[in-house]
């Protein structure tokens, strides 16, 4: 950091203490985290031998970045404080203190220099936009002086709090939750509350309120609506929070992400006990809409990963889109038509109160399933419509999110030549039509059939053919969603169709541990640390080797216990499994890159 900087603290927060970015940087300061100090190592040795620090024999320490010490926090005004020219050692080497800057050399700026060369070494650091911040390295008195005045124009703390919440949200949270939560989350930051123990908290009252939902009283479903919305209010805290004190952590975008669909299916489970308490059986709507829900998410997922690193962008569909969103009311109907988190369980919480669970979760599946229509009919036009290469990367991420078990491994090699031979749009075509056959015939067929098992084979064949060479087409993203929606399609028919008592509640447990491991799958490949093992996976036997299983289960244990206790099993041994690996990798996950989900793609 240069002893001239002038800029308001949070400035140097956004640069310096983001732990997301390997280097970071704004005028006058810079740094590196461990990943990039062998590229600031070669940038310090390429500096002009004029501007080169000089060496120092004090040895080395494992802080290891070449920057000054802070000297303060800042003034009244909010300036930084100068730094001195202390050094503290790199760990690559001799220690190399910083030079003392020349007055008037407005080149002679360590911290640029630096993040310059890492630039032209295609390393560049991250720049944080300031907005109105400021950050400079003021070179004579007259402007040293004007930049004290503009730092002082700046309500720095109004910046922090509006730059806490979420660039893209939904209507709901945008002008409901938004305007209100980040005061609270500030109070949390001054108390020194982490954003992981707010987002247990939300946890928390969410299975309250599933719990006052299971009571089946009306109290209980008014007292249920009120809870989840306050579990939303800290949910949306959590993310506030670790933008306002920029504690970024990879532990926490997993807990943020899989808590909100536990929370939301721990409700739906509530919800459908409190109807059985007054007579009514809603399980199948409960399951439907987890089952919709998920493979909502898996759409938006498979797509954003199959064009994460797409070389081109010719998409009409694309262009109309961006024209749509400049407009200012068509942003907010387009995002309140895909029901996105905010929305939808604002309408959980209102129809829990004032009607029925059965209520609830019709209109839950219907709003659910307009948006999916929405939302994947959107997906397809850009898809059909765009000139652009996928890549190796995207080709693998899309296989990691198909979760293809043992058995489709085992005939992918069989099944490769008869692929190479077959239409770009075979893939997707084959795992629309081996969803739909089996889905169908699971519900069609009379409990105890073996006509779903003869369908389930056929699925484990068409899938492995699905899979069989690398998913590059236009349209190869909607295998994952569409092997989800035959795997969960097919629990659910055949729970609904055998009419064994708690054949239902089992089922929505099965489909909640594949759920989970689904989830995690998508949030590993997001944290750049690649899918679970494939030992996990071939373990939990792939979507293909479920969806026989739960079909044999359906045929030979059809009586009223066998079929019911085939599922709890089946549901225990693969959340034992999926969970145990799963938080050992996360607990431990400094292999990941600290991430936090600023997308706002609907939740």
């Amino acid at each position: 950091m240069d002893r001239r900087f002038r800029g308001h603290r949070h400035a140097l927060r956004l640069a310096l203490t983001d732990p997301r970015f390997d280097a970071a940087a704004v005028p006058g300061a810079m740094t590196t985290r461990p990943a990039a100090r062998p590229a600031l190592t070669r940038a310090l040795a390429a500096l002009p031998s004029a501007r080169r620090p000089a060496a120092d024999p004090a040895p080395a320490t494992s802080a290891g970045t070449a920057t000054a010490t802070a000297a303060g926090a800042g003034n009244a005004t909010g300036t930084a404080a100068a730094a001195t020219a202390t050094a503290t050692p790199l760990s690559h080497g001799g220690a190399l203190p910083l030079p003392a800057p020349r007055k008037g050399e407005a080149d002679d700026v360590l911290p640029d220099a630096l993040a310059a060369a890492l630039a032209a070494a295609g390393e560049p650091p991250h720049r944080p936009e300031l907005g109105v911040l400021v950050a400079e390295v003021p070179t004579d008195r007259a402007a040293a002086e004007a930049a004290v005045t503009a730092i002082a124009a700046v309500d720095e703390e109004s910046v922090r709090l509006r730059s806490a919440v979420k660039a893209r949200d939904g209507f709901f949270t945008t002008h409901c939750i938004s305007p209100y939560s980040r005061y609270l989350a500030r109070w949390c930051a001054r108390r020194g509350l982490t954003p992981n123990q707010v987002t247990t908290a939300s946890l928390l009252v969410a299975l309250i309120a599933a719990g006052c939902a299971a009571t089946g009283t009306r109290a209980g479903f008014a007292a249920a609506g009120v809870l989840l919305l306050a579990s939303f209010v800290l949910d949306c805290t959590d993310g506030q929070l670790a933008r306002y004190s920029l504690q970024y952590s990879t532990l926490g975008a997993w807990l943020d992400a899989t808590f909100d669909r536990a929370k939301e299916y721990a409700y739906y489970a509530g919800l459908a006990l409190g109807a059985a308490r007054g007579g009514d059986d809603v399980w199948a709507l409960a399951l439907g809409a987890m089952v919709l829900q998920t493979c909502r998410h898996v759409v938006d997922f498979a797509f954003n990963e199959a064009n994460h690193d797409a070389t081109a962008n010719t998409s009409p569909t694309a262009a109309l889109s961006d024209k749509l969103d400049s407009v200012g009311w068509t942003v907010w109907v387009r995002r309140m038509i895909v029901l996105p988190i905010g929305e939808r369980w604002a309408l959980i919480a209102v129809l829990t109160a004032v009607s029925t669970p059965r209520v609830t979760f019709v209109v839950l599946l219907v709003g659910c399933a307009l948006a999916a229509c929405y939302t994947t009919a959107g997906r397809v036009l850009r898809s059909l419509t765009r000139r652009a290469s996928r890549t190796d990367r995207a080709a693998r991420a899309l296989d990691d999110l198909a979760d293809s078990g043992p058995l489709a491994e085992a005939l992918t090699g069989v099944l490769r030549p008869l692929a190479r031979r077959a239409p770009a749009f075979a893939a997707p075509a084959v795992a629309v039509l081996a969803a739909a056959g089996v889905t169908a015939t699971a519900a069609l067929a009379p409990h105890g059939s073996w006509y779903p098992v003869a369908a389930a084979a056929l699925y484990v064949l068409t899938s492995a053919f699905a899979v069989a060479l690398p998913l590059k087409g236009a349209l190869d993203w909607l295998v994952p969603p569409m092997f989800r929606a035959g795997e969960y399609g097919t629990v659910l028919a055949l729970a609904a169709v055998s009419g064994v008592n708690g054949a239902l509640p089992a089922a929505f447990g099965l489909v909640a541990a594949v759920a989970y491991h689904h989830y995690d799958t998508v949030y590993r490949i997001r944290g750049g640390a690649g899918a679970p093992p494939r030992a996990v996976v071939r373990s939990a036997g792939g979507h293909e080797g479920r969806t026989l299983i739960v079909a044999l289960a359906a045929a030979v244990a059809a009586d009223r216990t066998g079929f019911t206790a085939t599922l709890t099993v089946l549901a225990i041994a693969i959340a034992l499994l999926v969970l145990t690996e799963s938080i050992r990798f996360w607990v431990s996950s400094g292999a990941a890159a600290a991430v936090h989900d600023e997308s706002g793609e609907p939740a």
